[in-house]
């Protein structure tokens, strides 16, 4: 089996984690035997047609059994190129953000497999309409490599950032400057906590299991994910996450003693994050549940799709 990867989700100097976990699939893809090749074009309103162009003669020249597009407007490129069959995955903004969604719920109905990467993405969240329900939809997440993310000691990670080893730490891990992340949710239960509150953006990563493993408790305050990969790397680590109900974290945060999953209400919040500040070492549980939504446990779902598709 051969297929070609359309994105132009790639990582740059203020967002290095961007896309990661695209090529992580894709690297977990080819070490289940697939012959996956990546064709990626860069990010801006005016690079769309001419990577649809490149696209096209591309298509002309070599074959593929599959295109596979990460997010909507990639997706789109892919189409006006003649992929044929194609399959969408939909991230989460490219499905709730008030112009591309538009773009993205069209698209849904013009591919040969549409996924979400969670069950969220077909269901209205926080006002925002969702994917339609194109029949045989599919989930399918990326997932976290997990093979860098695991248990550390706190004390060695805050020795490792430079970090007050008896400091009082949140690790709130998405870019404060994204409105839909909800920074001033962060903020606010750490003031409310006494805490300082460590925020992500730029963080290498390669670095950020350091900051999962040096915080106190992980917060996912967003107004909504499309999965929620944050959450998974810190329950990876033991560290304890405290999340609105968006994207995977129901089901990744549920049962586990220590984690909270709930709408942001400060009293319920508050109290939570307090006893895990106060606790000599917090850790939970979570490990075993990050890794049923691994890269590697989600890349074998992926392949399973791409030969639904092509039986079809």
């Amino acid at each position: 089996m051969r297929i070609l990867v359309v994105t132009n989700f790639m990582p740059d100097a203020a967002a290095p984690q961007r896309g990661r976990w695209v090529r992580d699939q894709v690297d977990e893809v080819r070490q289940r035997g697939v012959d996956a090749d990546l064709f990626v074009f860069p990010r801006g309103r005016g690079e769309y047609l001419p990577a649809a162009r490149r696209l096209r003669a591309l298509l002309r020249r070599e074959r593929f059994d599959l295109v596979h597009a990460h997010y909507g407007l990639a997706g789109w490129v892919a189409r006006l190129a003649g992929a044929r069959p194609l399959v969408v995955t939909f991230h989460g903004t490219d499905v709730r953000h008030h112009l591309v969604g538009h773009l993205s719920r069209r698209l849904a109905w013009r591919a040969d497999l549409v996924a979400g990467v969670s069950r969220a993405l077909f269901e209205e969240e926080d006002g925002r309409p969702g994917l339609p329900p194109v029949p045989g939809s599919a989930v399918l997440p990326c997932g976290p490599d997990l093979r860098r993310f695991g248990p550390q000691p706190r004390a060695e990670a805050r020795r490792a950032l430079g970090l007050d080893p008896e400091g009082r730490y949140l690790f709130f891990p998405a870019n404060p400057a994204r409105p839909e992340k909800r920074h001033d949710r962060a903020a606010e239960l750490a003031a409310a906590c006494e805490a300082d509150l460590l925020s992500g953006g730029a963080i290498e990563p390669e670095r950020m299991p350091l900051w999962m493993n040096a915080a106190d408790a992980v917060l996912v305050t967003s107004d909504y994910e499309g999965f929620g990969m944050a959450a998974i790397e810190a329950l990876a680590c033991d560290v304890p996450v405290l999340s609105t109900p968006v994207g995977i974290a129901p089901y990744a945060l549920g049962g586990i003693d220590g984690c909270l999953c709930s709408p942001f209400d400060l009293s319920i919040w508050s109290p939570v994050a307090k006893r895990h500040l106060e606790a000599p070492g917090p850790r939970v549980r979570g490990a075993a549940r990050a890794a049923t939504l691994s890269a590697g446990a989600m890349a074998e779902r992926v392949i399973e799709a791409y030969r639904a598709v092509l039986d079809n």
